[in-house]
């Protein structure tokens, strides 16, 4: 397959920059992968398409205020992105300056401390924090939230509340697993008084999830890693829940990827790890039948995701519909409840 087969025009009015008022307040469209059949509804009647016996999976990873701004001692101007954290003093990030910075260099961040370039690793900078306060800290205390590059607004007080579930708590993602930002503790209450399960797997996204595929042949893209967890107590969960013929829904497509990384024979196996699956159509999966997901962006990797679990067909008239009832796109954007399409 081919990048583009995978494109579509979207109007930029309907990029979402401000979520909703109330976290439970947006759109739903439920897209039946077998037959391609669509309902709109809103995300408040979410529990009205679940049963009592099935399972909500969640990513409960924590966004990180992972922007800096910096410079370089000739005073030179450059941006920080942290990636990934290593330990309590080491980070991979991305940087972008006029002129990268040496190995062996230091760098100012945030005028309040600094980080040495110890080396360069594919594109990212392995950098070690100057100071005896834990990378997390410093993190917290000058850091900023990095936002997608498509909200066009700095991140401020609203955003820091907004732009993480209200469920996180494993520090170390770069952008929020979106899907969950439409869950209030009520929803969450409602849900179990339904008799519907949920249970957690950690998966820290990273900025990768924004990068275009740069590619013709999509077979030819390296997919970047991200670190993910599996605890025993989900993989519990999805047994009980399979034993009673329930359904296993992923909220949101990083969930799904812990899930079937962490599966072999239809089997998940708790653990912890690195993952760079790359789902495209084709993809037989072992764990998920259903899928709640935001709306992605033209030509990424989790739009072919998307079209692998419900089609390349139902996924392209679902879009457009969506374009079409001027539903909200990307993170702060509405919600899909995707039924996985049958497999072969």
């Amino acid at each position: 397959m081919h990048i583009s087969d995978f494109d579509f025009d979207l109007p930029a009015e309907l990029i979402a920059q401000f979520p909703t008022e109330q976290r439970n307040a947006s759109r739903l469209l439920r897209l039946d992968g077998a037959s391609g059949a669509l309902q709109d509804s809103w995300f408040r009647q979410l529990p009205d398409f679940l049963q009592a016996g099935d399972l909500l999976v969640f990513n409960d990873t924590r966004v990180i205020k992972a922007r800096f701004t910096g410079q370089k001692p000739s005073g030179g101007k450059l941006e920080v992105l942290v990636e990934r954290v290593l330990d309590t003093h080491q980070v991979l990030a991305h940087i972008r300056a006029s002129h990268a910075p040496k190995p062996a260099s230091r760098i100012i961040l945030a005028d309040a401390f600094e980080a040495e370039v110890v080396e360069r690793r594919e594109g990212l900078f392995l950098l070690r924090f100057i100071s005896e306060t834990p990378v997390l800290d410093l993190l917290e205390r000058h850091g900023t939230l990095p936002l997608p590059p498509y909200i066009t607004h700095a991140a401020d007080a609203a955003d820091e509340q907004r732009y993480q579930t209200v469920y996180a708590r494993a520090s170390g993602a770069v952008a929020a697993p979106t899907a969950g930002l439409h869950f209030d503790a009520a929803m969450l209450e409602l849900l179990r008084q339904g008799g519907v399960g949920i249970a957690y797997v950690t998966l820290h996204v990273g900025a990768g999830t924004f990068q275009p595929v740069r590619v013709d042949k999509i077979a030819e893209h390296k997919m970047h890693s991200e670190l993910y967890s599996v605890p025993e107590e989900t993989v519990r969960l999805i047994q009980q829940t399979r034993q009673k013929a329930g359904k296993i829904t992923a909220v949101g497509t990083t969930a799904l990827r812990a899930l079937e990384s962490a599966a072999r024979k239809r089997k998940v196996e708790a653990g912890s790890g690195e993952t760079a699956i790359f789902i495209t159509p084709g993809y037989r999966f072992q764990v998920v039948e259903r899928l709640l997901t935001n709306f992605h962006l033209p030509k990424s990797t989790l739009l072919m995701l998307v079209s692998a679990f419900a089609g390349p067909d139902h996924i392209r008239m679902a879009y457009q519909h969506a374009i079409e009832q001027r539903y909200r796109f990307f993170s702060y954007g509405d919600a899909m409840l995707i039924e996985r399409k049958q497999q072969d």
